[in-house]
C-alpha cells in the first residue's frame, strides 16, 4: 500500500531559520546581515529511508502537482489582468464596488475582523451603528480599489495621471537633489499600487526600489517583477535580505517600504490609534544607517476612479531613536487612515494577539511609548483571569496575577471570582476589576461575563471543565490553562505540564508557570505586604486562632492542645486570643473558648471576609492549621505559626519566610487524606511545648517589620 506523502514542516521550518535576517545593534547603531549557509532540503520521509539504506533521497523540489497548480492559477491570474486591461476604469470601479458588497454580505470572518479593528480605532468616538457604516463602506471601497488596480498597473504614467493627483512629491525630490537618499514610508491605503507607476515618472533621476514580501506562486511573482522593472522599479524581496537595499540608499536612492502591518514577534510594541501593536522598525533601522530622510505618502480616493496621492515633509529627528522614529510612523499612518478610514486595510490582523506570548515581557525590542503618553493612556488590552474557587490556592496565585500585570504596560485585569472570596482580591493593587461569580448554575456566570467589555483573553487557574466552559461561552477568543480534565479543545493556549521530575513544587508556582507561558517576567517576582506593624494594638496583644480545617479533620491539630499553648502563652503574657473558623468549626470554637475564658474572643461562624481581613490585621500573629486563613494572613504580613499534618508544606505552605512550620514527617505523610485511617500520628507527634516556642519566639521579636521577597 502507497504511504500519502508527509508534510515536509521541519525541513522548511530549518530553510526559513537558515535565511538572511537583518539585525539591529542598538549599541553601535550597526545593522548587520546575518545569512546562515543553505542546505539542501529533502522531505522527511525520504531521510529516514536514506537512513534505512535504501538509497539516496530526490530532493523535494516542485511537485508535478503543484507546478501544475501555479500554471493554471497563473493562467486564471493573466486571464483576469486581459479582461480588466479592456473595460473602463469607471466600470471596473463599479464592479468592484459591487464584488465588495458582496464580500461584505458573504465573508463572515473579515467582516467580524474589520468590525473588531475599526472598534479597537474608533469605539471611543463613533457608535456601534458609524462603525457598522464604515465596515461597508471598506468593503466597497476595497473591491473598487483592487479591480482597478488590475489594470493600473498595466496602464503607461501618463494615462494614469489622468485619473490621479499628485500632491507635495516635490518634497521628495528636494532630497533627492541635495543627494539625500529617502526611505518612503508607504501603507496599504486607497490605491496603494499607484506608487510603482508613478515613482519613476517623477523622480526617476535616482534609483526607485520598493521592499515587497514575495509571492507564493512563482510565476505571479515574476510576472510582477517584470511588470515593475518596465516602469523602471527595482523590488528587492525581504527573504533576500537588506544589502541590495542598504546599498541602493547609499547611492542616494529612494526605497519604499510598506509599515502599517502586523510585524509579529520581531517588531516593536508601540501605539497605534492608541492600542499597542508590533510594528517593523526596518523604515527606522534603514534610515539611521544609511542616513537617509523619512517622508511618508498616502493614496486617497476622491470619487469614482479618481485618487490623490499626497506626501508629507520629511519628518526624521536628528538623533531620534529607532524606536522614536518607528512610534512617530505609526502616528502618521494613523493620521493618514483618518482623512479617509474607509481607504485602509481593515482585514488585516493589524492587532493581533500574539501565540502563545501576548505579555510583553521577553520580547527582544520590547515597548516604546512617545514621551508624554503613559500606561493609563493606553487603550486596555482585557485579561480576564479566573480565580481559583478555594481562598488558599486564590491567595496562592497572587504573584501570577502580578507577573501577568507587570506583563504589558496596557494590561486591564479583571478577577472573576466566587462571591465567597471576591473580596480578597481587594488587596491586590495590580487588580483593576473584580467580578463577584454568583452561585449556582453555569449560566449566570457566563451571562454576566458576556455584559462585560470584551475582554481580549481569559487565563484560567483551575483545571475544572466547567471554567473552561464560562470563557468559551463567554466569546473570549484566547483561552489559557493547563489541559485540566476532558476540556483540551475549549482552549487554544494549552500550558504545558512540568515534564521532568524533580523536587517538590510550590502551588504558586505552578500558576507562575501559566504566567511564564504567556510571555510574563516570572525570574524575580516580589512579594509585596502590607506594614501591618502599623494595625497592631501596642495596648493590648492579639493572638489569632484558626483551629478548624474546611478540608476535613485530618488537617485540624486537636482543640485541648490549642487551648494549652493558649494557657501557656497567657501565663507570660496578658493575651487576647481571636478564634476565627466557618460554622463548622463552632463546636471546636466552643470548646477552646471555655478552657480559656475571659482572654478569648470566639467570632468562629461570624465573620464575612472583609471582617476577617480587618480583624487578622490587629493580630500579632496567627496560630492555625493549614487552611485558606493561614494564606491569608500572609498576604496581609501577618506571622504565622502553622501546623501541618496530612498535606505537604513543600506544596501549600505560606509565602514568604517570615512564618514558622511545625510540622513531623512520619511514614504515612503526607497522605492528602480528609481522614486519617489509622492513629493521627502525624499530628500526636506535634507537641503543646513546640508551639508554645513558636509562638514566644515571634512575640519576643515584637519590633520587627515583616518583608520578603518571594524567590522562583
Amino acid at each position: 500500500m502507497r504511504k500519502r506523502p508527509c508534510s515536509n514542516f521541519r525541513d522548511i521550518t530549518r530553510a526559513k531559520s537558515e535565511s538572511k535576517e537583518l539585525e539591529y545593534r542598538g549599541d553601535t547603531g550597526h545593522i548587520i546581515l546575518v545569512e546562515a549557509t543553505r542546505r539542501q532540503i529533502y522531505p522527511a520521509r525520504s531521510s529516514f529511508a536514506q537512513r534505512r539504506g535504501r538509497g539516496p533521497a530526490a530532493p523535494h523540489c516542485d511537485t508535478a502537482a503543484s507546478a501544475m497548480l501555479d500554471s493554471v492559477v497563473y493562467l486564471l491570474y493573466r486571464a483576469g489582468l486581459a479582461i480588466a486591461a479592456a473595460l473602463p476604469l469607471r466600470f471596473l470601479f463599479a464592479v468592484g464596488q459591487f464584488l465588495g458588497s458582496c464580500a461584505w454580505l458573504l465573508s463572515g470572518k473579515y467582516r467580524r475582523l474589520a468590525e473588531c479593528n475599526v472598534a479597537i480605532a474608533f469605539a471611543n468616538e463613533k457608535s456601534p451603528r458609524e462603525l457598522r457604516r464604515l465596515v461597508r463602506r471598506h468593503f466597497r471601497r476595497l473591491g473598487a480599489n483592487l479591480l482597478c488596480s488590475a489594470k493600473l498597473t498595466a496602464m503607461p504614467p501618463e494615462e494614469i495621471l489622468q485619473h490621479a493627483e499628485v500632491e507635495n512629491i516635490e518634497a521628495m525630490a528636494r532630497e533627492f537633489r541635495a543627494g539625500v537618499p529617502v526611505v518612503l514610508v508607504l501603507s496599504h491605503l486607497g490605491t496603494w499600487e499607484l506608487f510603482a507607476q508613478l515613482m519613476p515618472k517623477f523622480v526617476g533621476f535616482v534609483r526607485n526600489a520598493s521592499v515587497y514580501q514575495k509571492l507564493g506562486n512563482r510565476l505571479i511573482d515574476a510576472h510582477v517583477r517584470r511588470t515593475r522593472s518596465q516602469t523602471g522599479l527595482e523590488l528587492f524581496g525581504r527573504q533576500d535580505g537588506f544589502d541590495p537595499v542598504i546599498e541602493l540608499l547609499r547611492s542616494g536612492g529612494g526605497v519604499g517600504v510598506l509599515s502599517d502591518q502586523h510585524a509579529g514577534d520581531h517588531g516593536l510594541w508601540t501605539p497605534f490609534f492608541g492600542r499597542l501593536a508590533s510594528t517593523s522598525p526596518l523604515p527606522g533601522l534603514l534610515a539611521k544607517r544609511t542616513r537617509a530622510a523619512l517622508i511618508a505618502a498616502g493614496v486617497y480616493t476622491t470619487g469614482p476612479a479618481r485618487w490623490r496621492m499626497v506626501f508629507t515633509e520629511r519628518f526624521d529627528q536628528p538623533g531620534a531613536s529607532v524606536a522614536a522614529l518607528t512610534s512617530r510612523i505609526n502616528e502618521i499612518i494613523e493620521q493618514q487612515i483618518r482623512v479617509a478610514p474607509e481607504d485602509w486595510f481593515w482585514v488585516h490582523n493589524r492587532w493581533k494577539t500574539p501565540q502563545p506570548n501576548f505579555l510583553l515581557g521577553r520580547y527582544k525590542r520590547g515597548v516604546h511609548l512617545p514621551p508624554g503618553l503613559s500606561p493609563s493612556d493606553l487603550k486596555p488590552f482585557r485579561i480576564l483571569i479566573r480565580s481559583s474557587n478555594w481562598l488558599g490556592d486564590a491567595v496562592m496565585s497572587v504573584p501570577a496575577v502580578r507577573a501577568i500585570k507587570n506583563g504589558r504596560p496596557d494590561a486591564h485585569v479583571t478577577i472573576a471570582a466566587p462571591m465567597k472570596i471576591a473580596p480578597m482580591w481587594k488587596l491586590i493593587p495590580e487588580v483593576d476589576a473584580i467580578l463577584p461569580l454568583p452561585n449556582g448554575s453555569l449560566i449566570p456566570a457566563v451571562s454576566l461575563q458576556r455584559r462585560q467589555p470584551a475582554f481580549d483573553v481569559a487565563i484560567l487557574f483551575p483545571n475544572s471543565l466547567r471554567v473552561a466552559l464560562e470563557s468559551w461561552l463567554s466569546g473570549i477568543p484566547r483561552r489559557v490553562g493547563y489541559r485540566g480534565h476532558c476540556r483540551k479543545w475549549l482552549l487554544n493556549q494549552i500550558v504545558p505540564e512540568r515534564r521532568k521530575a524533580g523536587p517538590l513544587e510550590h502551588h504558586s508556582l505552578r500558576f507562575l508557570r501559566i504566567a511564564r507561558d504567556c510571555g510574563a517576567e516570572t525570574s524575580n517576582v516580589e512579594h509585596r505586604i502590607s506594614n501591618v506593624q502599623v494595625a497592631v494594638s501596642p495596648e493590648r496583644l492579639k493572638i489569632g486562632l484558626c483551629p478548624g480545617a474546611e478540608y476535613g479533620p485530618a488537617k485540624r491539630w486537636f482543640p485541648e492542645r490549642f487551648a494549652e499553648v493558649a494557657k501557656e502563652i497567657n501565663a507570660q503574657s496578658s493575651a487576647q486570643w481571636i478564634l476565627f473558623g466557618t460554622e463548622k468549626d463552632a463546636a471546636i470554637g466552643d470548646q477552646i473558648a471555655a478552657a480559656i475564658s475571659d482572654h478569648c474572643v470566639n467570632r468562629i461562624g461570624h465573620t464575612t471576609l472583609d471582617q476577617l481581613i480587618n480583624e487578622l490585621r490587629e493580630c500579632r500573629l496567627l496560630l492555625t492549621n493549614d487552611t485558606g486563613t493561614m494564606h491569608l494572613a500572609a498576604l496581609l504580613g501577618v506571622p504565622v505559626v502553622a501546623i501541618f499534618g496530612s498535606t505537604e508544606p513543600a506544596l501549600t505552605g505560606p509565602l514568604g519566610n517570615a512564618h514558622i512550620i511545625l510540622r513531623h514527617h512520619v511514614e504515612c505523610s503526607p497522605c492528602f487524606l480528609r481522614e486519617c485511617p489509622i492513629d493521627f500520628r502525624c499530628m500526636k507527634a506535634v507537641t503543646t511545648e513546640e508551639v508554645v516556642d513558636a509562638v514566644r519566639s515571634i512575640l519576643t521579636d515584637k519590633f520587627q517589620i515583616w518583608n520578603w521577597r518571594f524567590q522562583i
